[in-house]
């Protein structure tokens, strides 16, 4: 990022003082202008989930009874869990990777039962962690593909570490690279999603946690006809940051403002919360 004015300063006398300042500069992490921003008063704000796989999000009437589309599941399930039980919600659940079917399907297995344990640390949570009262598999649809801007078969790129659970489609973790190892799977769309699951489109709310496809689907979307209430997404591409990282981030946020989206809370790294400006439960302008 700093290469050509780092030769440039290697060049000159500088004091030492000088020099560890600039040191400190060169390997400090960058940050961008969203992980700054300060939550913006007058919306009820709640979370739900553990501190891992929790989501923050504006509580509002009309979340009571809905359907809302998780895409990104991995081993925690604790938002979905959770709301679902507090809105008496159906939750459409998108995530085509190995391990999280596997937890899906042994969430399912308990549906019905009370928790057993407590929330462990971390993104693998015990699903004897999941108070499951009152829930049926009705709740719950796992669509087993990945969220992308077209429907194909796609290169779905392995973690640079072996130990998560999170593949990308666009692997910013090995910098966008397409030599890494991958699965193949089959895409699909926000809109072809709400049509097989037969959701009309008053989306209330939509969480993104897809590890950098979240460009590329808000995008998508955006195009379209599509407009939930609520976007949760999460930039996964700051946590690796680079210029190109941003300049991808910046692409996407302008774009959401331009139809209408206002970005009211961050917890300060990935997460951030988009409400339309005239939703219900905005303070009045």
């Amino acid at each position: 990022m700093f290469d050509a004015a780092s030769e440039s300063v290697r060049k000159l006398p500088l004091f030492p003082f000088v020099r560890s300042v600039y040191r400190r500069f060169r390997t400090a992490t960058p940050r961008h202008p969203l992980q700054e921003m300060k939550t913006v008063g007058g919306y009820p704000l709640k979370r739900l989930g553990t501190d891992y796989g929790g989501w923050t999000f504006v509580d509002d009437a009309n979340l009571y009874g809905s359907t809302i589309v998780s895409a990104g599941l991995g081993e925690d399930a604790s938002f979905d869990v959770e709301f679902a039980r507090q809105y008496d919600a159906k939750v459409i659940i998108v995530d085509p990777t190995p391990r999280a079917i596997a937890h899906f399907n042994a969430l399912m297995a308990e549906i019905g039962n009370g928790k057993r344990r407590n929330y462990v640390s971390g993104g693998k949570q015990p699903v004897a962690a999941y108070d499951l009262r009152g829930l049926s598999p009705a709740n719950f649809t796992l669509v087993s593909k990945a969220l992308w801007n077209t429907r194909g078969t796609l290169k779905f790129f392995e973690p640079a570490n072996s130990t998560h659970v999170s593949y990308s489609i666009v692997n910013y973790q090995q910098d966008y690279g397409q030599d890494s190892k991958y699965l193949e799977v089959e895409s699909i769309t926000v809109a072809e999603l709400l049509e097989l699951t037969g959701l009309d489109r008053g989306l209330k709310l939509l969480k993104l946690d897809i590890e950098g496809a979240e460009v590329e689907v808000i995008s998508e979307l955006l195009d379209g006809h599509l407009r939930p209430n609520q976007i949760l997404v999460e930039f996964d591409e700051l946590n690796v940051p680079s210029r190109k990282a941003f300049d991808r981030i910046d692409f996407v946020d302008s774009k959401l403002k331009a139809h209408g989206y206002k970005c009211i809370y961050t917890d300060g790294q990935a997460d951030f919360l988009y409400v339309r400006s005239a939703d219900e439960g905005a303070p009045s302008q």
